[in-house]
């Protein structure tokens, strides 16, 4: 086992690798009551299509996300959700882009707790009764999401971003495509992608490291390493595939999605540095703080505002939602913002104070402290140990050049207006 001190954070992550190069990370907190499981696979609705040893096999989109769902179902009809509540325990599971987790979190019945959770994970169970049964109940969630408004918005910049990424589908899939869904479907992607070599688990809170692992070995030493199938993934163009489209909704007031599309080959900048930069940089441009929504709220012209990083493959994507009192209005002051990208090497140190001073708040609380870990770990592999001092070696000259070497046009626009006829 190796120990890795998160510098400046007074936190210790535990890191173990068994021997079918499953990992595992702990997090001892002695001053806390309650703990957080998270066992997880790199699979996600992203994988489109992947080699078998019968040939190339494209699994229905939604597929993922089916699988979270069917993963619930026990073959002694046990429903994994009942077993956590009568423990005292809350659990979930969630599907996104570039993986599937499973959760669960309290403050007592680790033991027992960690040990179920790992063994359903380990046993899927599907019969084509409960498949069929499955489809109507996500139709149903796929057509709710329909009614949002900020999901259609969202998913139709999505689909002016990419033309061919993955990330421009949605991640429940459609209507259509999870009727086409079989058992044999679900085994398959199953078989290939929750294996030791393609999973984590991370725990965080108040636990003993030698229990904890004495059940870790127990349920998974047996579980073999499997060789992962080779992905296959369409070219995605660095271009935008459409600049700008206006849709209708249900709404009250307008709705604006903004989308930077970047591809980081171009910046010399690598890694998890680039994202601290980045970050950096939308934080000075649109942050709370920012000259920008000082100026759009001093003219009443945004009542909801929030902004997004999303990595993935050779991109980095920003997204700015907006609820609007005037969509080309708030455009222009957008278009203006990254035109001028004025920064200034105060703001720059300030929002570095204020980032550091978060990350040590953040990771003094259970929730705080999986969420960063976890998101090094999808984004990484790894947990980054030295954060604070990455953080606080950022140079201003740096960021001057990544702005540079950054395509501004390189945008598309959703403009979301009312929908007149239902008035």
């Amino acid at each position: 086992m190796r120990k890795i001190d998160l510098n400046g954070l007074d936190v210790s992550v535990y890191k173990e690798k068994l021997s079918n190069n499953l990992d595992i990370y702990l997090v001892p907190y002695s001053n806390k009551k309650n703990y957080y499981i998270s066992y997880a696979t790199y699979y996600g609705s992203d994988i489109l299509e992947f080699s078998t040893d019968k040939g190339n096999y494209s699994p229905p989109l939604g597929i993922a996300h089916f699988l979270e769902h069917k993963m619930f179902d026990e073959e002694n009809g046990e429903d994994p959700f009942h077993f956590f509540s009568n423990t005292g325990t809350d659990s979930n599971a969630s599907t996104s882009y570039d993986n599937t987790q499973y959760i669960c979190y309290g403050n007592k019945n680790f033991k027992e707790n960690l040990r179920y959770l790992i063994q359903f994970v380990n046993h899927p169970y599907f019969t084509e009764e409960s498949v069929t049964k499955e489809k109507g109940i996500i139709a149903e969630e796929i057509a709710m999401y329909q009614d949002m408004p900020d999901f259609v918005l969202e998913m139709t910049l999505r689909n002016c971003l990419f033309k061919n990424s993955s990330r421009k589908y949605d991640i429940a899939g459609s209507v259509s495509s999870i009727e086409k869904i079989t058992k044999d479907d679900l085994y398959l992607c199953y078989n290939h992608f929750y294996v030791p070599n393609h999973m984590f688990l991370l725990i965080v809170g108040n636990f003993s490291i030698d229990t904890a692992l004495e059940i870790i070995h127990e349920e998974l030493d047996s579980k073999r390493e499997v060789e992962l199938p080779k992905i296959i993934k369409k070219n995605e163009p660095n271009k935008v595939s459409k600049k700008e489209m206006n849709i209708v909704g249900n709404i009250e007031k307008s709705k604006l999605a903004f989308g930077l599309k970047i591809h980081s080959k171009e910046i010399e900048v690598k890694n998890n540095e680039l994202d601290y930069y980045l970050n950096m940089l939308t934080t000075i441009l649109f942050g709370a703080s920012s000259l920008f929504r000082e100026r759009v709220r001093e003219a009443n012209l945004i009542s909801e505002f929030h902004t997004y990083w999303e990595s993935f493959d050779s991109f980095k994507i920003f997204y700015l939602m907006a609820s609007t009192r005037d969509n080309s209005l708030l455009l222009e002051e957008i278009l203006k913002e990254i035109k001028d990208c004025s920064i200034d090497e105060e703001s720059f140190e300030r929002i570095k104070k204020v980032w550091i001073a978060n990350e040590v708040k953040m990771m003094d609380t259970i929730e705080g402290c999986v969420d960063i870990l976890y998101d090094d770990i999808l984004k990484y592999r790894k947990v980054i140990p030295n954060k604070i001092n990455c953080i606080r070696n950022l140079k201003f000259s740096v960021l001057k050049q990544i702005i540079n070497q950054i395509d501004f046009t390189n945008y598309s626009v959703v403009k979301m207006e009312k929908n007149v006829k239902n008035d």
